[in-house]
């Protein structure tokens, strides 16, 4: 029988393949297609530093517990990983040569050094002497002098220099206070040149008395999985202290990957190897960039002169259905409010928290903080409402992935103003996008309870999509008091009646609904579930979904990166479907629907059916009651389920197969066709009409 299994990383790196194929996408702008190259190229340091990081430390200790969905070893996940990987670097380094060779035609050029005129030569060996040469630290490697530590992500040149007995080596840090794009003098045209290229040129000047064999760019990447647990053992300190230490462990950690750039011979790169502790399969020899992140850089050098080679500039809207003159309180008051990010602005939000600050009657203010903006105007307004003295209650999640040393700062700031600020229960992360509002009115208790997917960042909410609900709904503000009362002492919520929340009440909520599915139709009704979220991987959940099709329950799930279940396989998922959708923005919400009709359960959430989210971190779902926003969220997935432009529609055997238009069917666009959806309320809004949007039939070619 067909397995309906796939193994974690190895689906994430088919999701990473899906960027890579919008970077060679035709109908993409050119320069949105060079961002695509520098996404993938920064997921999968991500990856390795994360997921290959902790397979790796398994393998060192001799862990062999097998992956529970496809038997395999975390060796045989290594091998698989590091195999596929050698798979993609070439195509990702023919992609971005690729870009780069469309960018000439309107006067972009990397330059390659050997094909510069004398004239031009003469200049960048002026430049280096006098600008990069003099900040510049080489060092040799031999017998006498050690191995430096090489920090992670940064790229060194290396040169193999002759050596009678042993191997010697020069190795220059190509990074540091000088600009890493070079460009040359050309009034016409814009012609560019990467420092480390430029450093590895010229390095037989700074080894001038040795003679050079060969040299190459490096880069390494260190794992990056620091062991919180282990932290909070060996210390009796606070849980930011420990953080600051593990933070810095972190930058020390062992070596997962080599990428090479340049001609290195057998005996350097095996003596990297033992140096590194790193194995021949961990290497990847690369000709692209060998880091991306100038590619930042370039585009707002491109942008203003070449707007046509980007997408369309969109600014988030202010819904049409929110007053600007009416404060934020009376009209959730009045009727529950939804934003839809990025196609609506946060603004109202923070208004919200900016009024709730100012408010006499107001009482207290508590939030759940996962990832915030650097200069976060949420935290500001919470600041504020502390300083007004109002009673704030922060949770702030200081284990959120390399976002700890930002939310350390913010803690320090909030507890400055004298915002009560906790930390959350010791083995579990806080992911919930929570925020309760008590005021006082009367005699009477009101709660304004907000529930979003995603981050309380302004940032991301312009980058990604995702929903938040504001509801003066008595019984979920009640349940929201008890969420973060539970928090305050430490405690986990057990029972709810309205709020799922993780890890003791949403899971088994969850299959308490798939099972009402399940017998839906078994009786012979119509049984449904409809699902939007970044990653399916809890085998418990995987498992009752089978079930539920094997039950004839029709499953629609969108998924946009992780699916360890693989959809269409007869006798088992034939009537589930997976899709993808990789555009413009990242698809982040999480969307929950049950049953269809009089019994249909709709929730939005931050928790993917992942098992660090169902049973390993608190989050929250919440219902959608209102009949309007209900309305509204089963026409965003209706929307998502018809996109026939950019999304992926996962085999039997678990690939994805890119979506295109039947014959005479229009392009539908699920994000664009969002983007005109708020353009189109605005203009009706201002014109006092209603809403039409039209479904845009737009031509493409792809390679």
């Amino acid at each position: 029988m067909t397995s309906c299994y796939d193994n974690r990383e190895l689906s994430w790196l088919k999701f990473n393949v899906r960027v890579l194929e919008e970077a060679r996408d035709s109908s993409v702008p050119l320069c949105e297609r060079l961002l695509f190259s520098q996404i993938f190229q920064s997921n999968l340091d991500e990856f390795f530093m994360i997921r290959v990081g902790s397979l790796t430390d398994r393998v060192l200790v001799d862990d062999n517990k097998e992956d529970n969905k496809t038997g395999m070893t975390p060796k045989e996940q290594l091998e698989a990983i590091y195999k596929r990987v050698k798979e993609l670097v070439p195509i990702k380094d023919e992609t971005y040569f690729d870009t780069v060779k469309e960018l000439e035609k309107i006067g972009v050029e990397h330059v390659k050094i050997s094909s510069l005129t004398p004239e031009e030569e003469g200049y960048l060996r002026a430049y280096f002497n006098s600008e990069i040469r003099p900040l510049i630290s080489p060092q040799v490697v031999d017998k006498r002098h050690p191995f430096p530590f090489l920090k992670n992500k940064e790229i060194y040149a290396v040169t193999h220099l002759e050596s009678k007995n042993s191997v010697k080596l020069g190795i220059i840090p190509a990074g540091g206070s000088f600009p890493r794009i070079i460009l040359l003098p050309d009034k016409s045209r814009l012609r560019f040149l990467l420092a480390e290229d430029v450093i590895l040129h010229y390095c037989g000047s700074v080894f001038e008395n040795y003679r050079l064999l060969d040299k190459a760019l490096i880069r390494i990447t260190r794992n990056a999985d620091i062991n919180m647990e282990e932290g909070l053992y060996d210390h009796e300190v606070d849980l930011r202290q420990v953080m600051e230490e593990l933070l810095k462990k972190r930058k020390k950690l062992a070596p997962v990957r080599l990428e090479i750039s340049g001609k290195l011979g057998k005996e350097a790169v095996e003596y990297l190897c033992r140096q590194l502790e790193l194995s021949g399969e961990q290497i990847s020899q690369c000709t692209a960039p060998l880091d991306m992140g100038f590619i930042f850089s370039l585009r707002n050098r491109i942008e203003k002169a070449h707007p046509e080679m980007f997408f369309e500039p969109v600014s988030p809207r202010l819904p049409a259905t929110i007053s600007p003159n009416i404060p934020m309180i009376q009209q959730i008051l009045r009727r529950d409010i939804m934003l839809s990010y990025p196609y609506e602005s946060i603004r109202p939000f923070i208004r919200l928290l900016n009024e709730a600050g100012n408010d006499p009657d107001v009482i207290s203010i508590k939030i759940t903080l996962y990832r915030v903006a650097s200069n976060s105007k949420i935290v500001e307004a919470l600041i504020n409402a502390a300083e007004n003295g109002k009673e704030v209650f922060v949770l702030v999640e200081l284990r959120a992935r390399f976002d700890e040393e930002n939310n350390i700062e913010w803690s320090k700031r909030l507890e400055r103003a004298g915002c009560k600020v906790m930390y959350g229960p010791e083995n579990l992360k806080v992911h919930s996008k929570l925020m309760l509002i008590t005021r006082k009115n009367g005699n009477e208790l009101q709660h304004i309870t907000q529930i979003g997917t995603g981050n309380y960042n302004e940032k991301t909410s312009e980058l990604y999509t995702d929903l938040s609900l504001m509801t003066a709904d008595p019984e979920i503000g009640e349940e929201a008091g008890t969420v973060f009362n539970a928090l305050s002492i430490g405690n986990l919520v057990e029972n709810t009646s309205h709020l799922l929340v993780a890890p003791l009440s949403l899971q088994n909520k969850i299959i308490d609904y798939i099972d009402g599915e399940i017998a839906s139709a078994r009786s012979g009704g119509e049984g449904y579930i409809g699902l939007k979220l970044n990653s399916l991987t809890d085998k418990v959940l995987i498992d009752k979904l089978i079930e539920a099709s094997c039950a004839g329950v029709k499953i629609e799930m969108v998924i946009r990166g992780i699916s360890c279940l693989v959809a269409g396989v007869q006798g088992l998922t034939e009537n589930i479907t997976v899709r993808s959708i990789v555009g413009r923005y990242l698809e982040h919400s999480r969307i929950y629907i049950f049953g269809k009709g009089d019994r249909q359960r709709i929730y939005i959430s931050s928790a993917d059916f992942m098992t660090r989210n169902t049973i390993r971190r608190v989050e929250v779902a919440a219902p959608v009651k209102s009949p309007e926003l209900r309305k509204r969220v089963l026409h965003i997935f209706d929307i998502m389920m018809r996109d026939n432009v950019k999304a992926r529609i996962q085999l039997p055997d678990g690939t994805y197969k890119r979506i295109s238009p039947a014959e005479g069917e229009n392009a539908l666009m699920a994000q664009q066709y969002f983007i005109d959806e708020a353009a189109a309320a605005a203009a009706a809004n201002a014109m006092k009409k209603p809403v039409k949007v039209k479904v845009r039939r737009k031509k493409r070619s792809r390679k």
